[in-house]
C-alpha cells in the first residue's frame, strides 16, 4: 500500500515540463532517476539510473561524464517522491517525462525510458521482498518457532 504523504502532483508537472536536468528520489529503491532533456543531433536525452551522489558537486561531476558535449546545467532539480514507482505512472509524472523525450525525435530513447521503467518496477518489487523476508533488514521482533 502507497502511503498518504501528499504530494503537489501539478507542481511536479510543471517542474518536469520546464527543466533541463532532474534527478527523482525513490524511497524503496537505493538510485534515482537521472533525467536530462538536453538533446542535440547527435545526442539524445538522457534517462538512466544513477548511484547516488554524496554531493551536489559529486552529481555534477558525475553528469559531465555522463553527458561530456553537454556544458554543465545551471542547475539539477531533485524531486523526492516518497510513493511507490507504480504511482509515479499512474499519477502521470512518468508520462510527462517520456513526452519530453519523444518530443526529442529519438525514438531508441523512449525504449530506454521504457527498460529503465521496468527495470525500477523490477528493483522496486525485489526490494519490498528483501523487507517482507528480512533480508537484509533487521526486524524489530524476533522470529518464534
Amino acid at each position: 500500500m502507497d502511503n498518504d504523504y501528499p504530494l503537489d502532483l501539478e507542481e511536479i508537472l510543471r517542474t518536469i515540463s520546464g527543466a533541463d536536468v532532474i534527478t527523482v528520489r525513490f524511497v524503496t529503491v537505493n538510485r534515482r532517476l537521472l533525467f536530462d532533456s538536453r538533446h542535440t543531433e547527435i545526442d539524445a536525452p538522457l534517462v538512466k539510473l544513477v548511484a547516488p551522489a554524496a554531493t551536489v558537486e559529486e552529481r555534477f561531476r558525475s553528469l559531465k561524464r555522463l553527458r561530456p558535449r553537454f556544458r554543465l546545467p545551471d542547475k539539477i532539480t531533485a524531486i523526492w517522491w516518497p510513493k511507490y514507482v507504480s504511482t509515479l505512472v499512474g499519477s502521470g509524472i512518468w508520462d510527462c517525462l517520456m513526452t519530453r523525450v519523444a518530443e526529442s525525435g529519438f525514438p531508441r530513447a523512449v525504449e530506454e525510458g521504457d527498460e529503465v521503467l521496468r527495470e525500477l518496477l523490477q528493483t522496486e518489487r525485489a526490494e519490498i521482498r528483501r523487507a517482507i523476508t528480512g533480508e537484509g533488514y533487521q526486524t524489530l521482533w524476533p522470529r518464534t518457532s
